[in-house]
């Protein structure tokens, strides 16, 4: 069994020492990758290391070095939602590239509940992670606020409007979702709904204001339906809403591409056509866009590359860099598809 003996017992650094034959301080510096060791002396501890099934003890490490090497990506969204959502998977996905280049491991963590909130927040108090990267966060969140109060080096994938003054990474929702609100205005959409969803966090409220300044006097605020999360159900429930509202309704808004996605089953189970009699438009160029039928016109942001700045902006702070890049905002692409 890797990391044993032949006696069973788990293999220590004097193991290590006694088979390379050299002392335990030097192999104590090669471990650590400390320099002034010779190659030979290196060499030696590689092969005695492999030959005894040495692996490291990582908590005793940690206790001697006060860094656990890991990094919480703190999602908050419920369960159900983030294996629904493409955009947190390419997160994860850039996030855990730049801590593993690092040699930093990824601690996921989800908030669907006060009770997690609060569990949570013990965790970080522990000393369990050396720093956080804070997605989706609400107005008024309480783990921001007790990351803020450690010092824990940290980065939000977003910026909550109260959000304490820690580094961000982002995109500008706001000229986004009106750039491709105005393209939509162009086809000559004349009574354009939107469904809303969000409006608890800067992405949702800012897409929502994007909407309201591209249709300008023609936003008539009845044809907003609100609902709290980036949803299939959301939009299936909102289109539903939406026709009963207005009937004449041409144009639609979606906040996501998931709420798009759950809009169109509705408007092709009424027979309503796409994009002949109503056109419309998503947010984030996601899996559900080119699923959909017709493809979805949508803005395309930047997933995979928010984890990897948020995951860098923490690694800079973790290890001292002063001038490391921090409140950034990535560009985004209307992408248009047949939908509209």
């Amino acid at each position: 069994m890797a990391g044993r003996n032949a006696g069973g017992r788990r293999a220590t650094i004097h193991d290590v020492a006694a088979e390379a034959g050299i002392s335990r301080g030097t192999v104590s510096r090669v471990l650590n990758d400390e320099p002034y060791v010779s190659a030979t002396a290196r060499q030696a501890v590689e092969a005695a290391v492999a030959k005894v099934g040495y692996v490291r003890n990582a908590a005793a490490r940690n206790l001697v070095t006060q860094r656990s090497r890991a990094v919480a990506l703190i999602v908050h969204e419920p369960h159900s939602l983030v294996l629904e959502d493409p955009n947190i998977g390419n997160i994860l996905i850039g996030t855990n590239a730049v801590l593993s280049q690092a040699d930093h491991q990824l601690v996921t963590l989800m908030i669907d509940s006060q009770r997690d909130s609060d569990r949570v927040v013990e965790y970080l108090r522990g000393g369990f992670v050396d720093g956080a990267i804070i997605l989706s966060a609400r107005t008024g969140d309480p783990i921001s606020d007790a990351i803020a109060e450690m010092h824990l080096p940290a980065s939000f994938v977003g910026h909550p409007p109260d959000a304490p003054d820690i580094p961000y990474i982002g995109i500008d929702n706001k000229s986004a979702a009106e750039a491709i609100v105005r393209r939509l205005v162009a086809t000559g959409r004349r009574r354009i709904g939107m469904l809303a969803s969000g409006l608890d966090r800067d992405s949702g409220q800012d897409r929502l204001m994007g909407f309201a300044t591209a249709l300008g006097d023609a936003y008539d605020p009845r044809l907003v339906v609100r609902h709290p999360f980036y949803s299939y159900a959301a939009g299936a429930e909102g289109m539903a809403e939406l026709l009963d509202i207005d009937p004449t309704i041409d144009g639609v808004f979606a906040a996501s591409d998931a709420v798009a996605a759950g809009a169109m089953d509705v408007l092709h189970r009424r027979g309503i056509s796409i994009p002949r009699e109503l056109g419309i438009i998503g947010f984030d160029d996601s899996t559900w866009a080119v699923r959909c039928t017709p493809a979805l016109s949508t803005v395309r942001q930047p997933a995979e590359a928010l984890g990897r700045r948020a995951a860098q902006q923490v690694l800079d702070q973790l290890s001292g860099t002063a001038d490391f890049e921090r409140d950034l905002i990535l560009p985004t692409e209307v992408v248009w598809r047949e939908s509209a």
